[in-house]
């Protein structure tokens, strides 16, 4: 929650708590979602090389412990790192190992209850997302529609992310106004709930249509948006 609210340094607290809680448990598998945690944090923070480095921490820790479901999500979260860091390639292999450990998963063993939220739906969204930062608007695209296949208020602040992430590929990809409805229903998401996150993707869409705000269909969207854009990051 202290991640979401951008609250950083208290996040990172908590989480170096929480990994020695799980060490202390001997839970090796929770302290590798810990790790995979704190690489989320650091990626998003800008950090990719520390990013990638927790990734593997919690791969390596958790070789032959791990359920096949546990270990796809360790690799998409090193996955989104390489990709924060340009890597290409190791972004694909990373991506295709987390896929085919999720496919395994079907027959495997009972998840732990921390990893409920992953599914095919957030592969998907964080596949898009990789993509979005090697700037492969095509590849976001695919893998957002699946992501936005089955929406839910379940988790809404994920749901508006990949509004985001969908409005800025069809924006690279050309397509002004079909980025403008993806926007419009992000934001109608963002000014729903509280996430700094949410809020921060939804300001790097507006920076991004900056060449087209003379566009009456951009001025409505920066309209709708006032709200997010003049509160305090």
């Amino acid at each position: 929650m202290a991640f979401d609210t951008g609250q950083q340094e208290a996040a990172q607290r908590y989480y170096i708590q929480a990994l020695r809680l799980a060490r202390a448990a001997a839970d090796v598998p929770l302290g590798g979602y810990v790790l995979a945690s704190m690489s989320l944090q650091a990626t998003y923070r800008g950090f990719a090389d520390e990013g990638v480095d927790l990734a593997q921490a919690a791969l390596e820790r958790n070789r032959g412990l791990a359920t096949a479901r546990t270990m796809s999500f360790f690799r998409l979260v090193e996955a989104r790192a390489q990709a924060k860091s340009g890597d290409g390639p190791a972004c694909g292999a990373a991506l295709k190992s987390a896929e085919g450990w999720l496919e395994r998963s079907r027959t495997g063993d009972p998840d732990p209850s921390w990893l409920d939220f992953y599914s095919h739906e957030r592969f998907a969204a964080d596949a898009a997302e990789c993509y979005r930062d090697l700037r492969l608007p095509r590849q976001v695209r695919r893998f957002t529609e699946q992501a936005l296949a089955r929406p839910t208020e379940e988790f809404v602040r994920s749901h508006g992310l990949r509004l985001v992430v969908s409005a800025v590929a069809e924006l690279e990809s050309g397509n002004l106004d079909a980025a403008c409805a993806a926007g419009a229903r992000a934001v109608e998401v963002a000014n729903r709930i509280s996430s700094a996150r949410t809020t921060e993707y939804v300001r790097d869409l507006m920076h991004r249509l900056e060449a087209y705000r003379d566009e009456p269909r951009v001025a409505e969207l920066r309209e709708r948006a006032r709200p997010l854009l003049v509160a305090p990051a």
